[in-house]
């Protein structure tokens, strides 16, 4: 297979993988799938990025996000078995 057919088709697994992080999220059905509430967001995700709380946000969101993702391995969805600060179980 050409190399640019093998790369082109590694994107598309990526890009897919990430757009089903923002459904698995719930921000499509929270935002009724507008797209610029989305870019809005994930703008501002990158603005708070660019700043002095860098670390600090990204290591909140990693414990916030692996927590969701050994949730979601039980069969739950990660959004009910964490609350809305993701610190702790609900119930």
């Amino acid at each position: 297979m050409r190399e640019w057919l093998v790369k082109r088709r590694e994107r598309t697994r990526h890009l897919i993988e990430l757009g089903g992080l923002v459904v698995k999220a719930g921000l499509v059905d929270l935002t009724d799938d507008d797209r610029a509430t989305l870019y809005g967001a994930l703008i501002t995700i990158a603005d708070k990025l660019r700043g002095e709380d860098r670390d600090h946000a990204l290591a909140l969101w990693k414990r916030k996000g692996n927590r969701a993702f050994e949730a979601g391995q039980a069969g739950d969805s990660p959004l009910t078995r964490i609350d809305a600060k993701g610190e702790r179980p609900i119930g």
